[in-house]
């Protein structure tokens, strides 16, 4: 979907210099500042928050000055000027689902989209941001299928008042699944026919976007994270939160095995994957996925990519939305780009916007 469910602020006319991604998710900030020009897209900036300890629950704004502080912190720290910031929003607040309307025009389709909504969205309309895009208008005579975005206003609110606070402007307040999808396509060459899995693993959220042919054909929020994987390792080899993160990310001489605890954990996310392709085959929608390509910070967890492709007998790779971006090496401060790039795959998907 290419259209955002808010715009707070007007962009100038005209080819932006740069623009900005901020991906407030539940573990950490992420700011992406990417430079636009004749040449290409050059990723000049980044930055990643230290851990914000259960600031954001479930996509919601707990702490908001712990929350704000962090962003301004973290703008101020990697020296970025530009203060127009494009985010986006996730959890159970969020609800995006395919339907089947009336063929209108989109004239008379904005107006129709209200009611639709009453059908599908489990919150009063009254307190729910609408957005829809008509994704095939020639189904047949009588009917097209519509993506409708619904997302609570008091989410949207906040997000956008705790980035005022941190002296910046909203420029649009988007969808953490359409942002990764935004960064993919303009990564890689998908083929249209191909059905790709788009899985970003958070702390606590897990999106999930099955596309094809840029269409998405199925978008949930889970409530699966890496912090089940770190809960998993603690309570299974009693030990702190700490060596857990360690031994998740591959670091340190604990010894501890995390692929059972993996596996336990993304049991969870692959029954949903399962249910998902069922939805999808019953609906007519496509027969599997080709593909499923991971992104967030645990897309490298030890075991996962194997586990996921044992599960599903299809290839799973880890996303690398630089890959057609051009950046001085220098800005990783010695880490491996390909290792940080999964973790800034929202952040760059908005600011490619």
């Amino acid at each position: 979907m290419r259209d955002s469910l808010q715009h707070t602020e007007q962009i100038m006319f005209g080819k932006k210099k740069s623009t900005v991604g901020l991906d407030i998710g539940s573990s950490s900030i992420k700011v992406v500042e990417i430079a636009h020009d004749r040449s290409g897209d050059h990723l000049v900036n980044f930055g990643i928050s230290e851990p914000l300890s259960e600031a954001i629950v479930d996509g919601e704004i707990m702490d908001r000055q712990l929350v704000h502080e962090a962003i301004a912190n973290l703008m101020e720290s990697r020296q970025i000027k530009n203060r127009v910031v494009a985010t986006a929003v996730s959890g159970r607040a969020v609800i995006v689902k395919k339907i089947l309307m009336d063929r209108l025009s989109e004239e008379d389709a904005k107006e129709a989209i209200q009611w639709e909504a009453e059908q599908h969205v489990p919150y009063d309309i009254n307190d729910v941001s609408l957005d829809f895009q008509i994704i095939d208008p020639n189904v047949d005579q009588k009917k097209m299928q519509v993506l409708l975005v619904a997302a609570k206003k008091e989410m949207i609110q906040n997000h956008a008042d705790i980035i005022r606070e941190a002296g910046l402007s909203p420029s649009i307040i988007d969808v953490d699944s359409f942002a990764i999808q935004n960064a993919v396509e303009a990564n890689y060459d998908l083929k249209p026919e191909e059905v790709v899995a788009l899985v970003n693993i958070g702390a606590e959220i897990t999106n999930v976007n099955i596309v094809e042919n840029q269409v998405p054909h199925f978008t949930k929020d889970l409530s699966v994270g890496s912090n089940a994987f770190v809960e998993g390792i603690q309570r299974r080899h009693n030990v702190s939160q700490a060596d857990a993160l360690n031994a998740l990310r591959g670091r340190g001489d604990s010894g501890i095995d995390v692929a059972p605890i993996i596996q336990t954990a993304c049991e969870d996310l692959s029954v949903q994957l399962d249910r998902a392709i069922a939805y999808l085959r019953s609906s007519g929608d496509a027969e599997k996925v080709d593909r499923i390509l991971l992104s967030g910070g645990s897309a490298r967890v030890p075991g996962l990519k194997e586990f996921l492709n044992t599960r599903h007998q299809v290839p799973v790779e880890v996303v690398n939305p630089l890959q057609k971006l051009s950046y001085d090496p220098g800005i990783f401060d010695g880490d491996a780009p390909e290792i940080v790039a999964p973790v800034l795959t929202v952040a760059i998907g908005l600011a490619l916007r």
